[in-house]
C-alpha cells in the first residue's frame, strides 16, 4: 500500500494580497525619498538663508584682506629746523617662512646670485627668525640697492615666499654727536608689544617694525608715532594681490622742534674733545635746554635694525661706559659748586648776614674732638665774610657753619633748588641724586644698626661743602644754577620747544611757565651771585678765565674728591689711578643781570675745578657774543635744514609717504602680474629694468 506523499511549498497568495504588499513598498520607499529630499530641501534653506550672511562674509574675508600701511615717523629738527632724526625709503629683502616650507638655506644661497649678502645680513635674518612669527615677514637684507632691488625684482616669480618691500628706514645724520638726548629707536620686542597691549595701544602698531628705545625718541613715542593706514586689497586662490580696492592713507608722525641750537652743541661736543665727563646749558628765562653733552657718546644708527654681538660688547664692556647718559644719569658729588646754594642756605636761615665775619683758618674741629677738617688753603684765610669766602672757596668757613646749623634747618632750603628730586625733564630715566637727611640715612641703612641708621651731627660737615653724601647729576647742578641765576624763579629743563603736526598744520608750543618761585629775599640773591662774580676776578678761584670778558659773569669752581684722604696725608694724584683721581667742577651763567645762558661742566678725574672753567667760558663766549649776534653761518655740512619747519618740512615728509605708498601699490601689481599664465619672464634681468618697483626709493639723505 503506497504512503501518501508529503506536500511541501506554499500555497499561491491570492492576487490582491499581492497587490497590497507592493502599494505598502512602494509608499515606503516614497515616504524615505520625500523624507531624504525634506531633510535636504532643510539643508538647502538653512545655508542659503539662515547662514547666508555668515557664509558671504566668510568668503567675502578670503578673497578680500586688509593690508596695514605703517606710518611715517616724525622728524627732531634743531630750533632752526635743521634735521637731527629724518627717515628716508628703501627697498627690503624678505622672506614668509611658512611659503618656504623649510627651504630656507636653499632659498638663501639661490638669493646670493641675485644679491650680495653679508655675514651681517645673515646674521640678522637669523635673528629676527627667532623673534618672527612663521607668517610675518623677516628681513634678509635691508636696504637695497636700486641695482639690487631692479636686478631682484625681475626674478621674484622664481622664489616663493620672497619679497621686496618698500620701507622707511630711520637715520640720525649726526650720529654721535646727538646719541644720548635722541636716543634711538628699535625693533619692537615682545616686552614692547607686552607694554603696547596693556596701554591698549596695539592696534596703532600694525604694519611697524619699530619702537622708541631711549631719549626723547621713547620719551615722545606717542606724538612720534603717527597712525598707520590700511590697503583694502582683493587676492587670487594663491594668496596674490589683484587689486587694490582702496586705500586709507596713514598719519605721519608729528615733528619735534627742540630749544637747541646743533651749532651751539657741536661746540660743546668739540669744547669737551675725548675727555670723559659731561656739560649741559639752559636758558634760565625758559628752561629750554640749549647744550646736551655727555662724553664718551655712540652712534646710536647701530642700534636701530640691531646690532651686532661685537659692537655691544665693546660698547657694553667698555670701562668709560658711553652708553651711560652722564648729563641725567651721572652722580657726582658736586664739590665747592655746592658752595653758594649753601650760602643761600645760611642767609635765608638767618645764621649769619651779609656783613658777618666768620674765622677761616687752615683746619677745623668739632668742638670737644680732635679731628681736623682741612682747608685747601693750609694757612687759611683769615676772617672773611660769606662773600669772600666764595671768592676763595673757603672750607673751613662752610665747615663751621654747616655744622652749627644742622641738616634739620638746611635740608628745606637745600631741597627748594632741586637737589635730591628728578628735575622732570622731557627725557626717561632721569636719576634723583641724593640730598641726605636723617629720614633718608633710616631708609638708606634700614636693615643695619640703630648707629648706622642715626644720623650723626658730624657727617653734616662735608655735606656742607658739597662732599659726604651728596651726589647730584650735572642737570641737576645745571638747573640749580638756572634758578640761582633767575633770581629763585624755577623752570622745568626741556628738550622740545615745539610739536608740529603736519597733518592738521598746528604747532603744539611748550609753554616755559614758572614751576615755582622761591619766596627768598632779592638782597640774599644779589649778594650770592656777586660773590659768584668775584670767583672770575682777581684773588678768585677762577680768575684766570675772567679776564678779558666782554659780558658779566658768574661761576664756581668745583674739586670733587672720589676717594677720601686719611689724616696727616696730602693729595697726590699722580700716585693715584686715573679713576680715582677728582673731579673737575664748574657752573656758571651770563649775563648776571639778565641772565641768558647757565652752564654746568664736569669733566671726570681731571683734578681742580678751575680745569674745567675754560670749556665754559668758550661755550659762553661762543653763544652770547657769535650765535647770538648772528656771526656764525647757519650752513651747517651734510645736514638738511628749512627756514619753515611746519610748512616746509611738511612737503617732503608727505612726498617720502607717497614714494612709499606707491611703492607697496606697484609691489602688488607686480606680483599679481607675475601670477597670471600669461606673463613672460625676462630672460635677462639685467636688461630688464621695466620689471623693476615703479616708485624707486630716494638716496639716503
Amino acid at each position: 500500500m503506497k504512503t501518501p506523499r508529503q506536500f511541501s511549498g506554499s500555497f499561491p497568495q491570492p492576487a490582491h494580497n499581492r497587490q497590497r504588499d507592493f502599494i505598502w513598498r512602494l509608499a515606503a520607499a516614497f515616504v524615505f525619498v520625500l523624507i531624504f529630499f525634506g531633510i535636504l530641501a532643510a539643508r538647502f534653506v538653512f545655508l542659503q538663508v539662515y547662514k547666508h550672511n555668515e557664509y558671504v562674509a566668510q568668503a567675502t574675508t578670503n578673497r578680500i584682506t586688509l593690508i596695514p600701511t605703517p606710518p611715517i615717523r616724525g622728524e627732531i629738527t634743531d630750533v632752526n629746523g635743521v634735521v637731527l632724526a629724518q627717515n628716508y625709503p628703501a627697498y627690503s629683502l624678505e622672506i614668509i617662512p611658512n611659503q618656504v616650507e623649510g627651504k630656507e638655506d636653499d632659498l638663501i644661497e639661490s638669493l646670493k646670485a641675485y644679491v650680495n649678502l653679508t655675514e651681517d645680513d645673515l646674521r640678522r635674518f637669523k635673528k629676527f627668525r627667532a623673534d618672527y612669527r612663521s607668517y610675518e615677514k623677516v628681513p634678509l637684507k635691508l636696504k637695497l640697492t636700486p641695482d639690487e632691488a631692479s636686478t631682484l625684482a625681475a626674478q621674484l616669480y622664481r622664489f616663493k615666499g620672497v619679497e621686496i618691500n618698500a620701507r622707511t628706514f630711520r637715520e640720525y645724520p649726526f650720529g654721535a654727536l646727538t646719541a644720548h638726548f635722541l636716543g634711538y629707536i628699535g625693533r619692537i620686542s615682545d616686552k614692547d608689544m607686552e607694554k603696547l597691549v596693556e596701554n591698549k595701544r596695539e592696534t596703532a602698531y600694525r604694519g611697524t617694525t619699530h619702537i622708541g628705545k631711549s631719549g626723547l625718541e621713547a620719551y615722545y613715542e606717542e606724538q612720534l608715532h603717527g597712525a598707520p593706514g590700511y590697503q583694502e586689497v582683493e587676492k587670487d586662490a594663491a594668496g596674490n594681490i589683484v587689486r587694490v580696492i582702496r586705500s586709507d592713507p596713514s598719519q605721519t608722525g608729528q615733528t619735534l622742534r627742540l630749544a637747541m641750537d646743533i651749532r651751539l652743541q657741536k661746540e660743546a661736543d668739540r669744547l669737551m674733545g675725548n675727555r670723559r665727563g659731561a656739560l649741559v646749558a639752559i636758558d634760565p628765562q625758559t628752561g629750554g635746554v640749549l647744550a646736551f653733552v655727555s662724553k664718551p657718546n655712540f652712534d646710536p644708527n647701530v642700534f636701530i635694525d640691531g646690532i651686532d654681538s661685537d659692537t655691544w660688547k665693546s660698547l657694553n664692556e667698555d670701562w668709560q661706559r658711553p652708553l651711560i647718559n652722564r648729563v641725567t644719569q651721572g652722580m657726582y658729588p658736586p664739590g665747592s659748586t655746592f658752595k653758594p646754594f649753601m650760602a643761600m642756605t645760611l642767609l635765608e636761615s638767618g645764621k649769619i648776614g651779609q656783613g658777618t665775619y666768620v674765622p677761616a683758618p687752615g683746619a677745623w674741629s668739632i668742638p670737644g674732638t680732635k679731628h681736623q677738617f682741612r682747608d685747601a688753603a693750609r694757612g687759611g684765610h683769615g676772617s672773611v665774610t660769606l662773600l669772600r669766602a666764595i671768592q676763595v672757596s673757603s672750607d673751613t668757613f662752610f665747615y663751621r657753619l654747616g655744622y652749627e646749623l644742622g641738616i634739620e634747618k638746611a635740608f628745606p632750603y637745600l631741597a627748594s633748588f632741586g637737589f635730591g628730586e628728578r628735575t622732570g625733564i622731557d627725557l626717561p630715566g632721569e636719576y634723583r641724586g641724593i640730598l641726605p637727611s636723617p629720614a633718608w640715612k633710616a631708609k638708606r641703612w634700614a636693615k643695619g644698626s640703630e648707629k648706622q641708621k642715626r644720623w650723626n651731627p658730624a657727617e653734616m660737615v662735608p655735606v656742607s661743602i658739597g662732599q659726604g653724601y651728596n651726589t647730584f647729576t650735572p642737570l641737576q647742578m645745571a638747573h640749580a644754577t638756572a634758578t640761582l641765576a633767575n633770581n629763585g624763579t624755577v623752570y622745568r629743563p626741556h628738550l622740545v620747544k615745539e610739536l608740529l603736526d603736519h597733518e592738521n598744520q598746528q604747532i603744539t608750543v611748550i609753554d616755559p611757565k614758572p614751576e615755582r618761585v622761591l619766596p627768598y629775599k632779592q638782597s640774599n640773591f644779589n649778594y650770592v651771585k656777586r660773590g659768584m662774580q668775584l670767583v672770575l676776578q682777581g684773588g678768585g678761584t677762577a680768575a684766570k678765565i675772567g679776564a678779558g670778558l666782554r659780558y658779566t659773569m658768574g661761576g664756581k669752581t668745583g674739586t670733587a674728591q672720589v676717594v677720601q684722604i686719611a689724616q696727616g696725608k696730602s693729595y697726590n694724584a699722580a700716585a693715584l689711578r686715573v679713576q680715582h683721581r677728582d673731579h673737575a667742577w664748574f657752573i656758571a651763567f651770563a649775563p648776571v643781570d639778565k641772565p641768558q645762558i647757565a652752564v654746568a661742566v664736569i669733566l671726570e678725574n681731571a683734578g681742580w675745578g678751575v680745569n674745567a672753567a675754560p670749556v665754559a667760558r668758550h661755550l659762553i663766549d661762543y653763544y652770547l657774543l657769535q650765535l647770538k649776534q648772528d656771526k656764525v653761518s647757519k650752513d651747517i655740512t651734510g645736514a638738511r635744514r628749512t627756514s619753515n619747519p611746519l610748512l616746509q618740512l611738511s612737503a617732503p615728509m608727505a612726498q617720502r609717504k607717497n614714494n612709499v605708498q606707491a611703492a607697496f601699490e606697484a609691489a602688488a601689481q607686480e606680483k599679481a602680474a607675475r601670477a597670471h599664465p600669461d606673463f613672460q619672464a625676462a630672460s635677462n634681468p639685467a636688461s630688464a629694468p621695466a620689471s623693476a618697483p615703479t616708485a624707486a626709493p630716494a638716496k639716503r639723505p
